[in-house]
């Protein structure tokens, strides 16, 4: 199926979050994928990963993307992982999964979320350059609280459930501090901050 292919870009995303289903779900797809593009010659693979995961092993999903990325440093193909902060789309998200009621209760750890569309862009560069054969880190512009970046969002919203920090509030499971999710080295940082992409993407 990968005939003629010089590179693949794994963007895969597993259907259930649960910590065993959702390690199988990437050990299993990246075995598979790199295996045949090995049959295939494929010349570069390029994935998706998450800036932090490999300091945050409490984290089921975090976990199974550490599990991913040795696949592919073990699996033979020249690869890129490109690793994301947390995306501004999932912003909304995240607070919803973090609501008691009229409030949302959110880490005041350091987060540096990025737009989808600097996500992309940076992906498509990683796909055009040559294999790095390691990690290249993207963030966004802006680094802020959870809970600081979570109140604007909401603000912006018109929302009015109100926004409280909480040091012990979970991330997906796991307690994150202000260095785990955001990059500690060099890393490229997309265009677009959480005020022009509040303009451009309003509640519906």
């Amino acid at each position: 199926m990968l005939d003629g292919a010089q590179v693949v870009l794994d963007v895969l995303n597993a259907p259930s979050w649960e910590d065993q289903a959702v390690l199988d779900f990437f050990r299993a797809t990246s075995s598979q994928l790199l295996a045949a593009e090995a049959n295939a010659g494929v010349a570069h693979h390029v994935a998706l990963s998450i800036v932090g995961a490999d300091k945050l092993p409490d984290g089921g999903y975090l976990r199974a993307k550490v599990a991913q990325e040795l696949l592919i440093e073990q699996g033979g193909i020249p690869y890129t992982i490109v690793r994301s902060t947390q995306f501004l789309e999932f912003l909304r998200g995240i607070a919803d999964s973090a609501t008691e009621g009229d409030v949302v209760r959110a880490t005041s750890a350091t987060f540096q979320p990025i737009a989808a569309d600097d996500v992309a862009a940076f992906v498509t560069d990683a796909v055009l350059a040559d294999p790095v054969n390691g990690i290249v880190e993207i963030a966004g512009p802006d680094a802020a609280g959870l809970d600081v970046l979570l109140r604007t969002v909401l603000e912006a919203d018109g929302d009015p459930r109100s926004v409280v920090a909480d040091p012990d509030a979970p991330y997906f499971g796991t307690r994150v501090t202000d260095t785990d999710l955001v990059p500690q080295g060099p890393a490229r940082l997309g265009g677009i901050g959480l005020a022009a992409w509040l303009t451009a993407h309003p509640r519906s």
